[in-house]
């Protein structure tokens, strides 16, 4: 019933995972331009020659789930039922679950314990 919500936060995981290699091969390939690694000779079969291929293999990558999770938060969005706008609210958008009855005009105690009923439904399913 939530399978958008395993695939939206397994999307942000694996954009938080290519974000952190982005980064780490960035400061890499600096360290062989500019740093402590300049005065080496490079072989065509090194990994620090590799690195702006690795780079650019990397962006690609990470330019495509960033893809995924707008088309899928798109998507998410255009759901109608209550369940579906609290979950969004509670863990795509960070709310507060009394923010989310503000934006949803219920009671804090309706959506508390709609959320309490989701996340039975969820444990439930293995979710």
């Amino acid at each position: 019933m939530y399978e958008w919500l395993k695939d939206y936060q397994q999307i942000e995981d694996e954009i938080t995972y290519l974000e952190q290699n982005l980064n780490r091969s960035k400061k890499e390939l600096k360290r062989w331009m500019h740093g402590d690694l300049a005065k080496y000779k490079l072989t065509a079969e090194s990994d620090g020659a590799r690195l702006e291929d690795k780079i650019a293999v990397i962006e690609y990558e990470l330019a495509h789930k960033l893809n995924d999770l707008y088309d899928l938060d798109q998507l998410v969005k255009k759901f109608n039922g209550i369940e579906q706008k609290i979950i969004y609210g509670k863990y795509i958008e960070g709310k507060t679950l009394e923010h989310v009855a503000e934006d949803l005009g219920y009671s804090s105690q309706y959506i508390y314990t709609k959320h309490a009923q989701i996340k039975r439904l969820l444990s439930f399913n293995g979710a």
